[in-house]
């Protein structure tokens, strides 16, 4: 089935400025959402919901349809689900009746997600009932074993105390949330407080297409990522 896919992306980023649009790997950030979302399988159409001409003007350039997005869902301490439910209030024919749409969104903010990842949360979606869909990405840390906190005195203790761990195969294994895709149900979305009260399903993405841009380092590696991509089959050899 080909789906709708959302993107939301609001002027007046605070780390990054202008976040949404800035230039990576020769085009505005945005584009690369875009493109990934138009060449993956299960989704025919991108709209992009926002509350800025520039972003929806690059929208625009790039194949994208515009939301328009009310300045009253788009303040920088509004949860993104509220920019959610308007989207889905603005487009109900997708979510409603025997031809039901599952809800995508896909954060500009993941330049290095790949069409592939997009059709296996659909998949992943279809084939193991949830509520909504999170991506996942293992780990780097653990707070079983190298993850810390400080106390008063300054000393640092395992974040999740009592473990006698010293190998990472002896603890259970973590995983980060990424912002590459997000797959719901429609009325879950409309109806429940937090995102996570409910059942929540995952697909795991794979380190290298997990990044989340929120500072100018982040930019920076997408950069050299998108230029450079990673071959895990080559330990990233060129």
């Amino acid at each position: 089935m080909s789906a709708t896919a959302f993107i939301f992306a609001r002027g007046g980023s605070k780390g990054v400025k202008n976040k949404n649009i800035y230039r990576v790997a020769g085009k505005p950030l945005i584009a690369h959402s875009i493109a990934g979302a138009l060449a993956s399988k299960s989704v025919s159409r991108v709209v992009v919901s926002t509350d800025d001409a520039q972003i929806a003007a690059a929208a625009r350039e790039h194949g994208a349809e515009v939301l328009d997005r009310p300045a009253a869902f788009a303040g920088d301490t509004t949860p993104e689900i509220v920019a959610w439910r308007h989207a889905i209030d603005s487009f109900p024919e997708l979510f409603k009746g025997a031809d039901t749409q599952p809800f995508i969104s896909l954060p500009a903010t993941s330049p290095l997600r790949a069409p592939q990842d997009i059709d296996a949360a659909v998949e992943r979606f279809r084939t193991h009932p949830c509520d909504i869909l999170f991506s996942i990405s293992p780990a780097h840390r653990n707070p079983h074993l190298n993850m810390v906190t400080v106390d008063s005195e300054g000393l640092i203790h395992i974040a999740i105390p009592g473990s006698a761990a010293v190998r990472r195969q002896d603890v259970p294994e973590m995983y980060d949330v990424t912002t590459c895709v997000y797959v719901g149900d429609a009325n879950y979305i409309q109806s429940c407080a937090r995102l996570m009260e409910g059942r929540v399903g995952h697909v795991i993405i794979p380190p290298e297409r997990a990044l989340d841009i929120d500072t100018y380092y982040d930019i920076h590696l997408a950069g050299l990522l998108l230029s450079h991509p990673f071959d895990p089959a080559g330990k990233g050899q060129p």
